[in-house]
């Protein structure tokens, strides 16, 4: 689970960074959550060498809004599922009609802030 310490880091990883800025992600497994007005945000999960996760939070044109870090792959993967999110490989209707957004990825912003690290919509 992301610490207050994590979220400082992380906060001032985003602030630092400039919008357009390159964001580079290693895994390519995608999660998804359909949003309202068909806007889908997708989550891709980076395995640390300590055996902690990062989820980066990407939008449909693969600008990273947000990003979370988790004690193991597994609390990654539960507080996704825990939180709306499918795995987009495992969801045969789901890739007929929705396409993951390529990389390369960059900083972006989300219009509501950081809504999964700030908890806006995050549930534990």
């Amino acid at each position: 689970m992301t610490t207050p310490s994590d979220c400082y880091k992380l906060k001032a990883f985003f602030d630092e960074m400039d919008r357009g800025e390159p964001v580079e992600i290693q895994r390519e497994r995608y999660w998804f959550k359909v949003v309202e007005f068909l806007q889908t945000n997708w989550a891709l999960i980076e395995e640390g060498a300590d055996g902690r996760a990062r989820a980066w939070f990407v939008n449909d044109n693969s600008g990273v809004f947000d990003s979370m870090m988790f004690e193991s792959l597994e609390a990654a993967v539960d507080g996704l599922m825990t939180n709306g999110f499918d795995l987009f490989c495992k969801n045969p209707e789901a890739t007929k009609f929705l396409v993951p957004p390529p990389a390369p990825f960059k900083r972006d912003s989300h219009p509501s802030g950081r809504i999964y690290s700030d908890g806006k919509f995050w549930k534990l």
